[in-house]
């Protein structure tokens, strides 16, 4: 992850673009697992967009129950995003799977995230990722042409 100048400088093509990113804290005592599916909704109404919008999801999984509950809440009327298509959720395998060391499972998501919109001519990715204390944030990446 670089400026645009400095991939210029050093002869780099860029995979995508950051567009916007948040970052939320809910209770940690009522909502804590559920970050991800604030920082989620917040960053789509910032941009006008909609579950349909987007091609690619990457959401980091701290653990089985917490991905459920916020993929749950997403496609609840409560929170007026709309159902994930899972067939575009973590498709390379997610945190559960790949493994999250600490300090590294943003670039790991950036990265993966970057490479599917290529691969899968997509246009907008959606990251998210939860952390203790029930903090968030999710960050959108648009394909770079």
């Amino acid at each position: 992850m670089t400026s645009a100048e400095k991939a210029e400088q050093l002869g780099l093509a860029p995979k995508a673009r950051i567009r916007g990113w948040n970052f939320v804290a809910t209770d940690p005592f009522e909502e804590m697992l559920l970050g991800p599916a604030y920082a989620v909704q917040r960053l789509l109404a910032e941009h006008s967009l909609a579950v349909e919008d987007i091609d690619v999801w990457e959401i980091h999984e701290a653990f089985a129950g917490q991905i459920l509950a916020n993929i749950n809440a997403l496609g609840s009327d409560a929170f007026g995003v709309g159902a994930i298509p899972m067939e575009q959720l973590n498709t390379l395998g997610g945190s559960l799977s790949l493994g999250h060391p600490f300090g590294a499972t943003g670039a790991r998501l950036t990265t993966t995230a970057a490479n599917r919109l290529h691969d899968e001519d997509g246009r907008f990715a959606v990251l998210s990722a939860c952390a203790d204390s029930g903090l968030a944030t999710a960050m959108l990446l648009e394909r770079f042409e």
